[in-house]
């Protein structure tokens, strides 16, 4: 009796770890599933295989902008760069010979030197043009013989000497915003607003409103003279095109 507990001990013992190895075999083959299972599952998902372009690693890409213009194109103002300089063109006519080809004349200014030369370009002939921006400041005050402008957004100051401002001055006025232009790091040039407001300081009496005609010279407040109808008087806000030193009208 006892020998016949002592091989049923046995047999279970060595039973275990058979049963212990088929569940660890069973663990690591994953879970089964019937047939008709799989294939639904399957069809419950529609793989697309992607463009063989989606495929390929993405590449960066550099932009670069040309500037060109056809010389046919110059006018007073003209940006252009000649010899890796910037110049400006402040006076130009096309000429159309009888005989030969037509040619553009021009006379510019460099706006690094301030030199002034006059140049001849080919009709329709391809001119680089400088690569130039501009920021928005307000003239704030002078500082000596330099005049100082400030970015109102992060309050930096930019200056520029009297020489560069030029005649430029006269119709200068505090808190007037002007556009400075800058080439490789370096501002080269400003702009007035086109339209300038300033007051009269000192003219001639003025006549009635119901005057028709007459002029007479009037001192702004810049120190700038111009010629103004003889109704305007000490004190009043003329509206002054700053191109051209013209009066436009009261303001």
């Amino acid at each position: 009796m006892l020998q016949g507990r002592e091989e049923l001990k046995q047999k279970q013992q060595q039973q275990q770890p058979r049963e212990g190895m088929a569940a660890l075999g069973h663990l690591a083959a994953g879970p089964t599933y019937h047939h008709g299972v799989a294939a639904a599952a399957a069809s419950s998902f529609h793989l697309r295989r992607l463009p063989s372009s989606c495929s390929r690693p993405l590449r960066s890409r550099s932009f670069y902008r040309v500037y060109a213009l056809s010389s046919n194109d110059i006018r007073v103002g003209t940006n252009v760069e000649v010899d890796g300089a910037p110049w400006k063109v402040i006076e130009f006519l096309h000429v159309k010979p009888g005989k030969g080809a037509a040619f553009v004349r021009t006379k510019m200014r460099n706006y690094v030197t301030g030199n002034t030369v006059e140049k001849t370009f080919r009709a329709g002939s391809t001119l680089q043009e400088p690569s130039l921006s501009k920021e928005t400041k307000q003239f704030t005050y002078k500082d000596g013989s330099q005049f100082v402008f400030m970015d109102l957004t992060t309050f930096e100051e930019s200056r520029l000497n009297e020489a560069d401002v030029g005649d430029k001055q006269k119709w200068l006025k505090e808190g007037m915003d002007c556009n400075l232009l800058y080439w490789n790091g370096k501002i080269i040039d400003f702009e007035l607003p086109i339209t300038v407001r300033l007051t009269v300081t000192d003219t001639d009496p003025g006549a009635s409103d119901s005057v028709q005609g007459g002029t007479k010279p009037a001192t702004l407040e810049t120190g700038a003279v111009v010629t103004v109808p003889s109704f305007v008087n000490v004190g009043d806000d003329i509206l002054v095109d700053s191109r051209t030193g013209q009066y436009m009208n009261r303001a």
